[in-house]
């Protein structure tokens, strides 16, 4: 059996946070000074505020500032404001998303690649010099909004904190949020979310998203379906005091599940070795690990015939955790030396004897950066990669590595990536822990 996923996971198995998590990316904070039609505009010194100096006669004589930083785009959506403090003559301002290779002085939306909500006529400018209708025009006291909705791939404008409307976001690439005047005595502020927005942001992202739970829920599911995974989720990992109790509790309220045949294929036996498992499972899960080897040794030889598998190895190091856990110290040492030592100069490996060294060397070793060995996760990988060792030894099934509702999960987590790919890796990352922590703190709030 291949257990080079175990071995994967046994190295980042921290229930502290999710580690696949990707780091917090950074926002627009303030106007670029830099980068911008300084001929014809004034930026306050907070960088916040920007006034209209040209005569705004000519196309090119527009004043344009870009924010400092592109919208961060690894996220379900991305929005800021502009507040018009003084329309001046002809109330020319404009807000919008331009590109890193933007022309400054020209108004967002009129170059390729660009997009912006023009006050003057509340026309919307899509990398041409022709406006489309799209909203109501705005002057001297209105608050508009601009976003980025990454999941429909769409713009959002707004006025004075209702929605106007969308528009799809057909560029590609980071984009700049910015803001633009074009009229004598024209001043606008930015609000890049230090300040509350007029527009309910986070009540948005909240309809979207129950949006795409709306249309989740559409999806028809064949009957049982979900009963059937639960069943053969604990069936697989050997669950079996759990899987009796579901079993009974859902006889009398849901009709009978037939597993003989599916689309003509006999339907793989997860009950295979089950008692076995079970105990295998509860022997690991108390740190039992010598037991688990005598148990191993005495069932399953094969998998324990050579000393330096990647079971022998995840048993070996939860061996030496264990040790460390009750502050044997000086056996987990003699352990390592003579157990984990034959494991040194295997690349795969290295790292992790290694990382089980470090928790020796601190005083409090579960609040170490390696600390994360010490926590019940760990025995949990350790009595996956063994239940999927035994599991392989069934003749019929010997590739059985994920139970259906994981391999379901790898299909859901393999299409987020391609649609993310498909998006230019725009848009929120699909993380399992955020979505189920959502749905418990939903049935709480219910409970309440």
């Amino acid at each position: 059996m291949n257990s080079s996923h175990f071995i994967h996971k046994f190295r980042h198995s921290s229930n502290r946070e999710d580690m696949a998590n990707e780091e917090e990316e950074e926002s627009p904070t303030e106007l670029n000074t830099i980068n911008s039609s300084g001929g014809f505009l004034i930026v306050s010194p907070d960088k916040l505020s920007l006034k209209y100096t040209g005569a705004g006669q000519h196309g090119h004589d527009v004043g344009v500032v870009q924010a400092n930083k592109p919208a961060p785009f690894k996220r379900h959506a991305y929005y800021f404001e502009m507040y018009v403090k003084d329309a001046g003559v002809k109330g020319r301002a404009a807000i919008g998303f331009t590109t890193d290779n933007f022309k400054t002085g020209r108004h967002p939306g009129w170059e390729l690649n660009t997009c912006g909500y023009h006050g003057e006529d509340g026309l919307i400018y899509l990398g041409k010099r022709q406006g489309e209708a799209f909203g109501p025009a705005y002057t001297t006291g209105d608050t508009v909004g601009a976003g980025i909705n990454y999941d429909s791939q769409e713009f959002f404008f707004t006025v004075n904190g209702t929605l106007v409307g969308t528009v799809s976001k057909y560029i590609k690439g980071p984009l700049f949020p910015t803001v633009a005047v074009h009229s004598r005595n024209e001043e606008v502020s930015v609000n890049f979310g230090l300040e509350k927005f007029a527009f309910d942001f986070k009540g948005y992202e909240v309809s979207e998203r129950n949006k795409q739970q709306i249309a989740i829920k559409k999806t028809s599911i064949p009957p049982n379906m979900n009963y059937r995974l639960v069943k053969n989720y604990l069936l697989h990992f050997g669950y079996e005091e759990t899987f009796q109790a579901f079993n009974l509790a859902t006889k009398s309220t849901v009709p009978p599940i037939y597993f003989a045949q599916e689309d003509g294929v006999e339907v793989q036996d997860t009950a295979y070795a089950l008692n076995e498992r079970k105990i295998l499972r509860q022997l690991i899960g108390k740190g039992e690990i010598d037991a688990a080897l005598a148990k191993l040794r005495d069932c399953y030889p094969q998998l324990v015939q050579d000393d330096k598998s990647e079971v022998c190895f995840l048993l070996r190091c939860q061996k030496f955790i264990e040790l460390v856990r009750i502050g044997a110290l000086e056996e987990a040492v003699k352990y390592g030396r003579v157990e984990l030592a034959k494991f040194i100069g295997l690349n795969v490996f290295q790292d992790i004897v290694e990382d089980c060294f470090a928790l020796l060397v601190y005083e409090r070793p579960q609040e170490s950066n390696v600390g994360y060995f010490l926590e019940a996760s760990q025995r949990e990988v350790v009595a996956d990669a063994v239940n999927a060792a035994v599991l392989s030894t069934n003749p019929k099934h010997k590739d059985r590595l994920y139970s259906h509702l994981e391999t379901l999960l790898r299909q859901l987590m393999a299409c987020c990536l391609e649609q993310r790919l498909l998006n230019d890796g725009q848009g929120e990352s699909l993380s399992l822990n955020r979505l189920l922590k959502n749905n418990n703190c939903k049935r709480i709030k219910k409970i309440d």
